[in-house]
């Protein structure tokens, strides 16, 4: 189940020649109302794409009408042609939109279409332009409330399809995302269209998605790299008429992102291990995330998980750079249930200890506090080094 779970939504995926592959590479998710809302998080990069900076304007002009996405091409430093390929897309889809019998033609405007792309940074020509907006009419005409289609057409070098959904007391959210390589926070590179028909305003989904972002997301670190084209989107139709309490909304969207930053992790380029560092008994959660960061974004570290070698000494020199409240000759590091560092000396023996499985547990209990955090990440793999050194041709 995807974006057009809840009611209030149609969405549609088509090939347009923008990947050599003839796979889908368009897609258009549209929110039929009757009562809209919508949040978006962007990336933090100082680097944005223009889908990024045309979507922040729209975001700030009141709840969108719906996200248009591109794979096969980032449109990201491609100049003045490259903004205007963006303007020119939520153009061709509001117009479209317009004249669409099957959608409310009464609002229809360029400046109510958010912009996602993803691909390779630096590449956007003519063609680019009119494989994108000269099938725009094709995408809308292929809108369905039943589509399955356009999950598929957000995808790069991912693998696989990532979905997630939630049925509540009358109400449901979907969400589709993509991302497989450039996995760090801010927020993960990433495009996620979350939906729901659950009848709230845009404060309530503001303050529901920036949390779930911010537990989810924000905390997958796997290879230390962040994009120029991340957004996650959150749209509301209340369709279902239903207002769910806001806590209760709220984490059933955590648990939505939870799942997708989980398979996203799964998806990563060249991995073979998913790491998971959970960090207890910290002062505060901010310095739980920071200790869990430093072992996710060390490749010493990251190196021997690949090589099944649980070195839990990576693990202590890594989180000594954070300036996190803790005794490091009081911690406790455990990998995948075997306790081999015991208040920062030798414990367990280690070859008590089996990393062969893919799935990896890494806990580090800092005796300083109540709080806690899992940051995911991956192993350093030949494969990743192989997949990315040739990315671009």
């Amino acid at each position: 189940m995807t974006v057009t779970f809840p009611k209030g939504f149609r969405s549609a995926g088509i090939a347009v020649g923008l990947k050599s592959t003839g796979k889908p590479d368009l897609a258009l998710v549209v929110n039929d109302g009757p009562a809209r809302a919508a949040a978006v998080v962007f990336t933090s990069n100082r680097a944005q794409a223009n889908p990024i900076l045309w979507s922040r304007k729209v975001a700030q002009n009141g709840p969108a009408r719906a996200v248009v996405l591109n794979s096969g091409g980032a449109n990201c430093f491609t100049g003045d042609f490259g903004y205007e390929t963006t303007r020119l897309t939520a153009e061709a889809v509001a117009t479209a939109l317009g004249s669409d019998p099957n959608g409310d033609a009464s609002d229809s405007a360029a400046d109510d279409i958010l912009v996602c792309s993803t691909g390779l940074i630096g590449t956007g020509d003519q063609s680019f332009r009119d494989k994108i907006v000269g099938n725009i009419p094709q995408l809308v005409q292929a809108l369905a409330a039943d589509d399955t289609t356009a999950p598929a057409a957000i995808l790069t070098t991912d693998s696989v399809e990532k979905t997630a959904s939630h049925e509540g007391d009358g109400w449901r959210i979907g969400a589709m995302a993509k991302g497989a390589g450039m996995l760090a926070p801010g927020l993960a590179t990433m495009l996620v269209v979350i939906t729901t028909d659950a009848h709230i305003d845009n404060e309530v989904a503001d303050r529901a998605l920036r949390g779930a972002t911010g537990g989810s997301f924000d905390r997958l670190d796997s290879d230390g790299c962040m994009s120029t084209n991340d957004q996650v989107t959150l749209l509301a139709s209340g369709a279902s008429g239903v207002t769910p309490d806001e806590e209760e909304f709220a984490a059933a969207l955590a648990a939505v992102c939870d799942s997708l930053a989980a398979q996203l992790q799964a998806d990563a380029e060249g991995a073979s291990h998913d790491i998971d560092i959970e960090v207890m008994g910290a002062a505060s959660v901010a310095d739980a995330v920071e200790v869990g960061r430093s072992v996710a974004r060390n490749n010493l570290f990251k190196a021997a998980i690949f090589g099944n070698d649980p070195n839990w000494g990576r693990v202590l020199a890594a989180i000594g750079t954070t300036e996190a409240a803790f005794d490091p000759y009081q911690v406790d590091v455990s990998f995948n249930g075997v306790r081999l560092c015991h208040a920062g000396g030798p414990d367990r023996p280690v070859d008590e200890c089996d990393l062969t499985p893919r799935k990896t547990h890494v806990l580090i209990e800092l005796y300083a506090g109540e709080h806690t955090a899992t940051v995911r990440t991956n192993d350093l793999t030949h494969d990743y080094v192989h997949e990315n050194s040739a990315y671009s041709s």
